[in-house]
């Protein structure tokens, strides 16, 4: 048997709200559902992120790559609460993700440091993949401690009380990391992206981090081997030649797709040809209003903190004699609390980052902390007042 695919002779648009409605997707009992479209026989394309567990997403320019990442960004939007999910948007372009910003207190997370909810630089882009690491690292270590395999478990484990949060265990959401335009990362950053990108697609899938990554330049200098190895997932809208077509599908067959959001979904084995929901502009601002209007959190969830090699100034620099209005405050709570953290002192003396830091280096100056240790927060070198007293005297 032959079958042939003849595109309709009335081409029509795919809404997004129809497929949302779909009882296949509303009852399916996945971690981080996804609706994307319709396939060729009219049924929804539902999938788990979750069992991906990473997403390649390519296409020439104008073919719709932006529109199925703001599906991919519905749909959760749809199903999770913001408890449950956090996003890391990242967009060079500056224009393409901006939308979400208003979900910086619901469904968004970014280093401390970060001004803007979105990622446009591309330094702070290092900086949030290798924070993420850490992040990835630390909830390994809660993993091994609570002795469970995976972040399902775990939150379970500690939902029913079997895990003490006075012993640094915490409620672990997911963290879906979507970067728009990866190309230009690469020829801005190079290693300094793919590496962390690497990793994370390499161990991440356990502890809840998943990573959507999308281009307008499938070749072999951007989807490097080290890429593709570690996302068997990917999803190719038109492309121009075959050769693109196998770059990221390891066929051909993407480049004779109609384009306007028409898609082939390789999951490793089969292709499936989709055709991808439409999410307009305003369909998106009303969905982000309706959630920006309910009541969030107090702050954006916050990364784990990390400072470049460049942003890591000598403790001889620091001038005591001109000590910040809070040192000493700062300095007790530390004592206190024994935890050398700019977060600690942000939060409880409700500080900006930069003000925060220039403390803690300050502190690291006195002999009250030690220093950074990147993933860790700063060891506390003084145990009991009395010795902090006698240190704040000699700084007088």
């Amino acid at each position: 048997t032959v079958g042939i695919e003849v595109a309709n002779a009335r081409p029509s648009v795919v809404p997004m709200k129809s497929v949302l409605d779909e009882p296949k997707f509303r009852n399916a009992a996945f971690d981080l559902p996804v609706v994307l479209g319709r396939t060729i026989s009219n049924e929804p394309m539902v999938f788990d992120l979750a069992k991906m567990p990473h997403l390649l997403v390519a296409g020439a320019t104008g073919q719709g790559k932006s529109v199925g990442l703001n599906a991919i960004i519905t749909s959760l939007l749809y199903t999770k609460h913001p408890s449950e999910l956090k996003f890391v948007l990242v967009d060079p372009k500056k224009v393409e993700l901006s939308l979400y910003a208003k979900l910086e207190k619901h469904f968004l997370a970014k280093l401390p440091d970060g001004d803007d909810a979105i990622i446009t630089d591309t330094q702070k882009v290092v900086y949030t993949l290798r924070s993420l690491t850490i992040e990835m690292d630390a909830r390994y270590d809660l993993l091994k401690i609570a002795k469970v395999r995976n972040v399902k478990e775990y939150n379970e484990k500690f939902l029913s009380r079997k895990l003490n949060p006075l012993k640094g265990h915490r409620f672990m959401p997911f963290i879906v990391v979507i970067i728009d335009e990866f190309a230009d990362l690469i020829m801005t950053a190079g290693r300094e992206v793919e590496e962390p990108i690497a990793r994370l697609a390499q161990l991440a899938r356990a502890i809840g981090i998943h990573l959507v990554i999308a281009t307008q330049r499938p070749t072999t200098n951007i989807i490097t081997g080290l890429i593709k190895a570690n996302f068997p997932a990917r999803i190719a809208f038109k492309v121009i030649s075959n050769i693109d077509s196998r770059t990221i599908l390891d066929t051909t067959g993407a480049n004779q797709l109609i384009g306007r959001g028409d898609m082939l979904i390789s999951s490793g084995v089969d292709l499936t040809r989709v055709q991808c929901a439409f999410v307009d502009t305003k369909e998106i601002e009303r969905i982000v209003n309706f959630i920006s209007d309910q009541r969030g959190y107090s702050t954006p969830h916050y990364l784990p903190e990390y400072v470049g090699e460049e942003g890591e100034g000598s403790v001889g620099d620091i001038d005591l004699g001109k000590r910040d209005k809070l040192f000493e405050e700062a300095a007790k709570m530390v004592v206190q609390y024994q935890q050398g953290s700019t977060s600690l002192i942000q939060r409880r003396m409700n500080l900006g980052y930069n003000r925060a830091g220039r403390i803690m280096d300050q502190l690291e100056a006195a002999g009250i902390v030690g220093p950074s240790e990147g993933s860790k927060a700063r060891q506390v070198l003084i145990t009991d007042f009395k010795s902090l007293d006698r240190i704040l005297a000699s700084l007088e």
